[in-house]
């Protein structure tokens, strides 16, 4: 089909005013926050399913690459499309469609973003844990995607624990629904977590209906001082170990800590090697009770333990941690942040050794690296700035990208525990899952034989 035949066909299920083919619009859909780009033909913007699976039916029959999109958040290129073709923007379909709240569970189109849907939730009792550093922009169909999680995954766990359906369009564009509204269901293969997690590589989620928890009564912080992250990781094992479950767990190394004061001198994080921030919620005996067990299980390691006083020096704690994104490329204004190798998870029991493998990485291309991340669940975010018209940092940065990735697969970890393969990290999935990943092309090859899907993505 010529492309002004496609054009006019996308505009008469569309209409006019929900499609972008200048090149200044399209330009804004050709990346994400990762150094990946790619031009996309043409711009949609569906308003309802029936749109999308129009749209998606069209680009099928016409072998046209089809990339789902929300609000392009993503560290990996996951919404790119390296391969041109459609972006499908899905922020215009927003809607709460449900709140069925004694049931615990929320019906939701993809478009809304996260800090929006607990706000809506919060003047009831309840709230949405996954809590990602991008809650405040990122959407919950591109959560959904990349099963997100952040900050309180240590007790919350994972977008995934929280979808109990999705509606979801095929690549003929077919539409189906997989799970049910019940909290447990083992009726056939579990097509829901299939989808979670897929990055839109086997379907454009159009609904997702999602469990919700009633907000804890109280939540405090406390503050842990370390010599280095080596200890740091140490006390994180024996805190979990001891059966303490705090709901967040966050660790800051001395680059970050420097670099948030740096940016924000009121915030007066206290110097050291590395801090871990412990979070406790639940009832008011429980957090106090929890908060005194931490302290006592980090007092042979720590340097310095501070509980915050109140609810104000508590938020003024979080808001300095949710300083690590801007603060990042303050140390050196003549470097920037470029996300590459900036995802890796470990087994708890590596934490320290790879923290310390982190460092021998930094000095041996002597490229600044600064971790910081959710430490309690061993997802440690590896910060590297480089000065991004040299050539020789951009080598620099690779080769410890692909170190800290080998390392983690070698100890048993991951290349990415939050932020998405995309085409970032595509080339690792061979390594890190080996015939799993010919499970997955096999998987992919069913569902959408003609590789329209957010092709380029995932290593399928």
């Amino acid at each position: 089909m010529q492309k002004s035949d496609l054009l006019k066909n996308l505009q008469e299920i569309v209409g006019n005013e929900r499609i972008s083919t200048s090149t200044a619009e399209l330009y804004c859909y050709s990346c994400d926050a990762s150094q990946i780009r790619g031009m996309p033909d043409f711009v949609l913007r569906p308003a309802s399913t029936e749109q999308v699976s129009k749209i998606v039916r069209l680009a099928n029959e016409n072998e046209i690459p089809v990339t789902p999109r929300g609000a392009g958040t993503g560290l990996a290129g996951g919404a790119v499309p390296v391969e041109g073709g459609i972006v499908l923007d899905m922020s215009s379909m927003n809607r709460i469609m449900e709140m069925d709240l004694d049931n615990l569970q929320v019906t939701i189109e993809p478009g809304i973003v996260q800090e929006k849907l607990n706000e809506a939730l919060e003047p009831y009792g309840f709230f949405f844990p996954p809590d990602p550093g991008s809650s405040a922009m990122c959407t919950l169909g591109g959560l959904i995607a990349n099963n997100g999680s952040g900050m309180r995954s240590v007790k919350y766990g994972t977008t995934r624990n929280y979808v109990l359906g999705l509606e979801i369009v095929l690549a003929d564009g077919t539409v189906i629904n997989t799970g049910s509204k019940t909290s447990k269901s083992v009726a056939g293969y579990s097509l829901t977590d299939l989808f979670v997690g897929s990055e839109g590589t086997l379907g454009v989620i159009t609904k997702a209906t999602l469990k919700v928890r009633a907000l804890p009564k109280e939540r405090s912080v406390l503050l842990a001082s370390f010599d280095n992250p080596e200890l740091a990781g140490k006390a994180v094992v024996k805190v979990l170990s001891s059966g303490i479950v705090p709901s967040a767990c966050e660790i800051l190394d001395r680059n970050i800590i420097e670099a948030i004061n740096t940016y924000d001198p009121h915030v007066g994080l206290p110097k050291a090697g590395a801090i871990i921030m412990f979070e406790v919620d639940g009832t008011e005996n429980s957090v106090r009770e929890g908060i005194e067990m931490i302290k006592d299980v980090c007092s042979s390691l720590a340097t310095s333990i501070r509980a915050a006083s109140d609810k104000t020096e508590r938020d003024e704690i979080w808001a300095a941690r949710r300083l690590v994104g801007a603060a990042v490329s303050r140390l050196d204004p003549l470097r920037t942040r470029v996300y590459v190798g900036e995802d890796i998870g470990v087994p708890l029991k590596e934490l320290p050794g790879m923290l310390h493998k982190v460092g021998e990485i930094s000095k041996e291309f002597n490229l600044p690296i600064m971790t910081y991340g959710h430490i309690g669940d061993g997802n440690l975010h590896t910060g590297m700035c480089i000065d991004v018209l040299d050539e020789t940092d951009w080598d620099k940065l690779n080769k410890a990208a692909d170190k800290i990735h080998r390392t983690a697969i070698s100890i048993g970890g991951t290349v990415t525990a939050e932020h998405g393969v995309g085409s970032a990290r595509a080339e690792y999935m061979g390594l890190e899952l080996g015939k799993g990943l010919d499970v997955m092309i096999l998987i992919k090859n069913a569902l959408d034989p003609k590789g329209i899907l957010n092709p380029g993505k995932m290593g399928v």
